[in-house]
């Protein structure tokens, strides 16, 4: 063998040999979970629960009178029928359900979510070794899908409890439940996400990983390496019905404030501004002068509401609150629902294209949101304009109604811009061009100067809600 052949040789062989260390390097970095499964295992717990369902009556089409026979008879006919129809007596019915939970405090204080025991009529705690007794339900907040359970015990296990607010993308987090009721079961991946929001879950800024999560992990606890709580295990999104490596946690930070509260008064303050806001877009950040999208828009207020009487306005939108940036408009709600009602909030907003500083007080959040009724129909002569949309005045009675000051009703949409952006009669138009709009004249006036080929908004209200929608004019 050649002397350069030989040294290509030993050149490939050096490069295998130094791939090899570093592939065995790397795997000595794999985290070991044994020793954090060990000492945590003991305070996760299993928890069943029991729904007294309402009684079903059996159909008397379907059971025949059997009073007044022989008894023989009447055994006869009973034997042919299904079991729940032997008697004409209501038969109860019962619901169970399983999920998981963990000991905060050595007296038996234990967290889960609120699905798990909502409407449970008995709630069961099964421990690690093996023991089972009635827990009693100290609270529930489904909004952050947080309960808060209490069982009699003394010097239990406890988990440690670490800080979500510390966790990053990419961080290994192991989780320990009870899918499909194999108890103690443990899964682990890694952070995926932090501060997700999800439909109607505003209050929650969840940790998105991709442990494997089941039914029946629901409640139980979520570590980071050092053996410390840092989620709830809450929910999956899933097409099929399994996992499909999207799981969401619920922060301890969130999950420990909610059971502070729920343990000292039953139920939890929340912050509350009064607003519905939408994300702002590329086109909304161009019609409203900003550099980039971001931020939170103000679509709606509520009237007597905490961000009305500190002066907020429709239009608004949201960079920072108390020097938090508004990244995403779902950013809001989170730093909102973490206030308690008399705080202040120091907003920094963007308006008519220029930042300003709101502050206002902060209310508490109501029980029941107020919706708003279907905008009645209206009978007066109409104005049509170059989008393609027929209006007429709003009536002093759908003002007061609406709690509005101006806007034109939609009494019918063309072809034209109008129709391709989405609009139906009925809805109302209260403001064009971030200009506000008082009559059907105004509104003609300002679509007549409308600019071509630029983003231009419109704030549209469609039974009670209100959203800034945008559109280009053509040449």
């Amino acid at each position: 063998m050649s002397i350069p052949r030989l040294k290509s040789y030993l050149s490939i062989i050096a490069t295998v040999l130094v791939l090899g260390q570093a592939v065995t390097a790397q795997a000595v970095e794999l985290p070991d979970f044994t020793q954090l499964v060990e000492q945590a295992s003991p305070a996760v717990v299993n928890i069943s629960t029991t729904q007294k369902l309402p009684d079903r009556k059996v159909s008397q089409q379907q059971m025949p009178d059997l009073e007044g026979l022989p008894p023989m008879l009447r055994e006869f006919f009973e034997r042919g029928m299904p079991p729940q129809s032997r008697s004409p007596r209501d038969r109860q019915r019962e619901a169970t359900s399983l999920g998981s939970g963990f000991i905060i405090s050595t007296d038996g204080y234990i967290l889960t979510n609120n699905h798990v025991i909502a409407d449970a009529d008995e709630i069961l705690v099964r421990l690690a070794d093996r023991s089972e007794m009635k827990a009693k339900l100290i609270g529930t907040d489904p909004r952050s899908d947080v309960a808060l359970l209490k069982i009699e015990g003394k010097d239990l296990p406890v988990l440690k409890l670490g800080k979500s607010q510390d966790l990053k993308a990419g961080q290994w987090v192991v989780a320990i439940g009870s899918p499909f009721g194999f108890d103690h079961t443990v899964t682990q991946g890694i952070v995926s996400a932090v501060g997700r929001s999800l439909p109607n879950e505003n209050y929650v800024p969840f940790i998105q990983t991709d442990v494997p999560i089941n039914p029946g992990n629901s409640g139980g606890p979520l570590f980071n390496l050092n053996g410390e709580v840092v989620g709830i295990n809450s929910q999956i999104y899933t097409r099929s019905g399994g996992f499909m490596g999207v799981s969401f946690a619920i922060p301890i930070d969130v999950a420990m404030d909610v059971s502070n509260q729920l343990k000292s008064g039953g139920k939890v303050s929340r912050g509350w501004l009064g607003v519905v806001i939408q994300e702002v877009s590329k086109d909304l950040a161009e019609s409203f002068g900003l550099e980039k999208p971001a931020g939170a828009l103000v679509a709606q207020i509520q009237d007597d509401g905490p961000a009305a009487k500190g002066g907020l306005q429709v239009g608004d939108v949201i960079l920072s609150m108390n020097s938090q940036p508004i990244v995403m408009s779902a950013d809001l709600p989170h730093l909102v629902g973490a206030l308690k009602a008399g705080a202040k909030a120091n907003l920094e907003v963007i308006r008519d294209g220029k930042r300003k500083n709101v502050e206002l007080t902060v209310g508490a959040i109501p029980d029941e949101d107020k919706d708003l009724d279907a905008m009645p129909k209206s009978s007066i002569e109409r104005s049509s304009n170059r989008l393609g949309v027929s209006v007429v005045e709003l009536t002093d009675e759908q003002k007061k109604t609406y709690d509005l000051k101006g806007g034109v009703l939609i009494k019918e949409v063309q072809d034209g811009p109008a129709a391709m952006i989405g609009l139906q009669p009925g809805d109302v138009i209260t403001h064009l061009n971030n200009q506000a709009i008082g009559s059907t004249k105004e509104f003609a006036d300002i679509a007549k100067a409308l600019p071509k080929n630029r983003s231009v908004s419109m704030r549209v209200l469609r039974q009670g809600r209100a959203s800034f929608i945008t559109f280009k004019l053509a040449e």
